[in-house]
């Protein structure tokens, strides 16, 4: 997973705003076939307890939940791929749609409970258009296998 801390994100679908926030972070989700509910329970509890926004001394100490910010949540099974062989990506390790999907949108509703309802999403399998302001650049990777 990738998170972005930004002043503004958005996603288009077909050429048509779908969802926006403002000042908060941009979580681009990937799936893995070996993913659960216990990776998800992990990350929405890390994502909303993250400090990765600026208190009065401009130093990275509080929480999305602090600020008051949003969240925009796009999935993207890309973050799975393997370039190791060849040219062309492979996405194996991506979890099928009949797996990913409710893990998906358990995701949602877990995080929406831990951010008071801030989070706005893409739509699972669409093709989107992602546009963002990134903060600082802030941009952290978070590996729910090794919990780093």
């Amino acid at each position: 997973m990738v998170i972005q801390r930004v002043t503004g994100a958005s996603v288009k679908i077909e050429g048509k705003e779908h969802a926006s926030v403002g000042q908060g972070m941009l979580v681009l989700l990937g799936i893995e076939q070996e993913d659960t509910e216990g990776d998800v329970i992990w990350l929405t509890r890390k994502i909303s307890q993250l400090r990765i926004f600026n208190d009065e001394q401009g130093v990275m100490n509080l929480s999305v939940n602090e600020t008051g910010g949003d969240i925009l949540v796009v999935s993207q099974f890309t973050l799975h791929a393997k370039t190791k062989k060849g040219n062309r990506p492979s996405y194996v390790r991506a979890a099928p749609p009949e797996t990913a999907i409710p893990l998906y949108e358990n995701f949602l509703k877990k995080l929406q409970e831990q951010i008071d309802g801030r989070v706005r999403s893409g739509v699972f399998g669409a093709r989107m258009e992602v546009s963002l302001v990134n903060d600082g650049p802030v941009t952290i990777l978070i590996d729910t296998k090794r919990k780093e």
